[in-house]
């Protein structure tokens, strides 16, 4: 059987255009999908059956021993955190914040690690976005700032900015500009109009450079900035100001090099000086299909987008100390749930070092860098193939996923609420 219109939960483009052939259980066919698509859809790597570290070894489980044993670390648990979010639905992320209320737990997701100062500076100066088809429709100059699309979000291209035609665009690969900035050559500066190489945490200085320039002092710009020469520069800021609606995306290169959500505050202002002239917008590359919708469910319930401390009984926000890296460095938690992530595989060696040392338990469909440094994992369905919820795409969109197959698996929702309910029986009224 054939089902159109499949969204694909890998990256935050939630490409929703996928033609996936299934055969009882099992994917056979993905069309219009990347290859990270394809192997979302086609892997077969999933663990069988809930596991348990006994020795140096593992074994086999059932779901009841190990969610039951789950909600027993979890209330033993001094200072337990929450982490990770990013690769579920809604739903889930919904329940995982009850529990960490009820629990007095530090919850966070991904955002800790990737976007999180692009949120500081968003809260800072406001967020000057639009969607995706905005861009698509409209946009003649187009820059990725620190992000590489054609590896990590392999569509970003062909379905919004450089091979999208779009309502006011009819032939975009032509009437589009495109420029990339980046510390060395990429695939995406391949095909770009203009390429920027500047050094590693030079970013700064070239925003600002750039605001300079376009707020009319040329003159006072140096002969090289952080590796830019000034006849680049000028001719970029040129090119920029040629637009008639310019969208800048930007990625970790910019939200994880010195300066941190400065360079993101940097940028804003950048797109807001662009503005007085023409119209111009911004928006960050979100990674994991489902850390907006992380970010925003975050914020309905608790006021705050990550890293949020219900240790005091209510909830508290102060990224630098309640983000989960900074608990982990600090040895304060005594265990953790990682839920839709991989910390093992992204983590600082020390915090990586500490989730081995406490009982830490992963909810997640297949074996990861953090597998080995679980005491439990729980194997789930995946969202969008045997499991459906809500996503948030990159731009803030919300789009529902579909399960294409009854599967053998429960979902995330399924076990967070099986563990919410023992919890709050533990807990008593």
């Amino acid at each position: 059987m054939k089902i159109e219109d499949v969204v694909c939960t890998f990256c935050g483009c939630l490409c929703d255009d996928l033609v996936v052939e299934v055969d009882g259980r099992r994917v056979v066919s993905v069309e219009n999908g990347c290859t990270l698509a394809n192997e979302k859809f086609m892997g077969d790597h999933r663990l069988q059956s809930p596991i348990r570290r006994n020795g140096k070894g593992w074994e086999h489980i059932s779901y009841d021993d190990a969610i039951r044993e789950t909600a027993e670390i979890l209330c033993d648990a001094d200072r337990p955190i929450l982490y990770g979010w990013s690769g579920t639905h809604g739903e889930a992320q919904s329940i995982g914040i009850h529990l960490a209320e009820l629990l007095g737990a530090l919850v966070d997701n991904t955002s800790t690690v990737c976007h999180g100062p692009s949120i500081l500076a968003i809260q800072e100066v406001g967020h000057p976005g639009c969607t995706l088809g905005q861009v698509k429709n409209r946009a003649d100059v187009v820059v990725y700032w620190g992000t590489n699309p054609i590896d990590a979000h392999p569509r970003h291209m062909s379905r919004y900015t450089t091979f999208a035609d779009g309502f006011f665009l009819k032939e975009a690969f032509r009437d589009r500009r495109l420029i990339v900035v980046d510390v060395r050559k990429t695939e995406s500066a391949n095909i770009a109009d203009e390429f920027i190489t500047i050094e590693p945490g030079g970013d700064y200085a070239v925003l600002s450079a750039l605001r300079a320039i376009v707020r009319g002092k040329r003159e006072i710009i140096p002969p090289s900035v952080s590796g830019v020469s000034r006849e680049q520069l000028f001719r970029v800021a040129d090119l920029l100001l040629s637009a008639k609606f310019g969208a800048i995306f930007f990625g970790l290169g910019l939200t994880m090099s010195p300066g941190k959500y400065k360079n993101v505050r940097n940028a804003i202002e950048l797109t807001e000086e662009l503005s007085r002239h023409t119209k111009y917008t911004i928006s960050p590359m979100r990674g994991h299909w489902n850390v907006y919708g992380s970010n925003e469910v975050f914020t309905w319930i608790t006021g705050y987008p990550y890293a949020v401390d219900f240790a005091r009984g209510i909830a508290f926000y102060n990224p630098g100390e309640t983000t989960s890296v900074d608990v982990l460095r600090r040895k304060e938690c005594d265990a953790c749930l990682v839920v839709g992530s991989d910390p093992g595989a992204h983590f600082p060696k020390a915090c990586a070092e500490h989730l081995a040392r406490i009982p830490t338990i992963q909810i997640d469909p297949h074996t990861n860098a953090t597998t080995h440094l679980s005491r439990i994992q729980i194997p789930v369905a995946v969202t969008g193939i045997d499991a459906e919820g809500t996503a948030y795409r990159m731009d803030g969109v919300p789009i529902r996923t579909r399960m294409l197959f009854k599967g053998e698996y429960p979902s995330d929702t399924e076990i967070l609420e099986r563990l919410y309910t023992l919890v709050k029986e533990a807990k008593g009224p």
